[in-house]
């Protein structure tokens, strides 16, 4: 019996650690001058895709890190930079917001391209809602079941929709986007409605990057609903849903990633952890890939922008949320302990049967 206990403590010891210690990927590959901003997962073809900031182009990244140029539309304006990233698995298209800057002329769209032929599918201009276009950024986009595309306008706070068929109309102007409070001393203050995402409940959310707000948003009506939450997401940028309902925010402003859940819909949300990522790195982006994992962008968008121009290196790191390795830990130490509680058991019952036939041949 006790080295069957010796045996099953090790097990117990061993499955805990591997669980806590198991190595996050780290996938470093190298494009001069591409600080990527957007990411995305795309699950047929099993890679990665980013954007560009001073590239037209949209590439695949491995998990080996080789990095290969899926689109590349110069007839779009020179030096637009390719944002947020949407992969359209039912329809084999990916979906990039597009923006130029300062003092390239207005120009905000969302682009649509074949995700196995990199040829584009349709080109749409996005519409203001006002006289002026001054502000106006096509910042991230999601997309649903139906192809319907969803892109946040976050310089003046609306979201546009766009029909598979490309067709495009202002579908939130909410109130609610401009009620709260906004530190102007920011740098980021300029920046409001960025990350969005489509829950498979039929329903949006988006992030507020400079309020560090979260609202709920309808997707036929646009109707808007502030989520109350524990805490601001501050600098709120890209943000992504998991299959079980977690939501996944991160901010290049405090270097944080939020892992957050929702017992309501999400009239309510609680962040349950938060991980300090590398801000060097510029987090702008975070994606789902297999088995749920989740990877943050390192894309150093503010370095392409301010400083080093001439950087090669980029990184896609897998992030894990402690408390839920913790809670997987304990799951599977109730499992182990059922388990070596069944064998006692039925090693109590074997070792008596055996007693009781050996007493009978005895006799």
């Amino acid at each position: 019996m006790l080295p069957w206990i010796l045996f099953f403590l090790l097990a117990t010891v061993e499955i805990s650690t591997a669980l806590v210690a198991g190595n996050s990927q780290v996938i470093t590959f190298r494009s001069p001058k591409l600080f990527p901003e957007g990411l995305a997962w795309d699950p047929t073809g099993q890679n990665f895709l980013v954007g560009s900031l001073h590239h037209r182009t949209i590439s695949n990244v491995s998990n080996a890190g080789v990095i290969e140029t899926l689109i590349s539309d110069t007839s779009l304006p020179e030096n637009v930079t390719i944002l947020g990233l949407a992969v359209d698995s039912r329809n084999h298209r990916v979906l990039a917001a597009l923006h130029a800057f300062k003092p390239l002329p207005p120009f905000n769209a969302l682009a649509a391209y074949d995700l196995h032929s990199g040829n584009r599918l349709f080109l749409t201009v996005l519409p203001t809602n006002d006289n002026s276009d001054e502000s106006t950024t096509a910042n991230d986009v999601a997309v649903d079941f139906k192809g319907n595309a969803y892109v946040t306008n976050s310089g003046g706070n609306y979201i546009w929709k766009v029909n598979e068929k490309g067709e495009a109309s202002i579908l939130s102007n909410s109130r609610r986007f401009t009620e709260q409070p906004v530190d102007r001393e920011a740098w980021y203050s300029l920046c409001g409605l960025n990350g969005i995402a489509y829950v498979s409940s039929g329903y949006l959310l988006a992030v507020q990057s400079n309020t560090g707000k979260m609202f709920k948003v309808d997707p036929e009506d646009g109707t808007a609903k502030l989520v109350a939450l524990n805490e601001d997401l501050i600098g709120a940028d890209g943000v992504v849903s998991r299959s079980d309902g977690v939501v996944l925010v991160v901010s290049p402003v405090t270097g944080k990633l939020w892992f957050l859940k929702s017992k309501d819909e999400w009239g309510e949300g609680v962040v349950f952890d938060k991980i300090d990522l590398d801000l060097e790195g510029f987090p702008t982006s975070v994606a789902v890939g297999q088995r749920d994992r989740a990877y943050v962008l390192y894309g150093h968008v503010k370095e392409g922008i301010w400083g080093n121009a001439e950087r090669e290196s980029f990184e896609i790191e897998e992030v894990r949320s402690l408390s839920e390795v913790e809670g997987v830990n304990v799951y599977w130490m109730y499992v182990i302990v059922g388990v070596g509680l069944a064998y006692f058991l039925y090693w109590r019952l074997q070792m008596g049967h055996f007693v009781n036939t050996m007493d009978k041949k005895t006799n």
